[in-house]
């Protein structure tokens, strides 16, 4: 049995809740940033946390439909 469907779906389900239970922690980090951003508190609220969020939300994205395209591939 071929392994790379099984790593396909554990990839996709894994990444998925990770980033869901990371998703509450990130609005209340961007909802601080928002309501302190004119004065100088905002500035020890750093966005980069969030931004490497997005990123690693649109590289999962990415792998994974590249992993769903190359199983589809790999069973003609």
């Amino acid at each position: 049995m071929n392994l790379l469907p099984w790593i396909t779906v554990g990839f996709i389900i894994v990444g998925f809740f990770v980033f869901i239970s990371m998703k509450k922690n990130m609005e209340k980090r961007v909802a601080l940033a928002i309501e302190y951003k004119d004065s100088m508190e905002g500035k020890q609220i750093l966005p980069s946390p969030v931004v490497w969020w997005i990123w690693g939300a649109f590289l999962w994205g990415i792998i994974s439909i590249f992993l769903i395209a190359w199983s589809f591939s790999a069973y003609p």
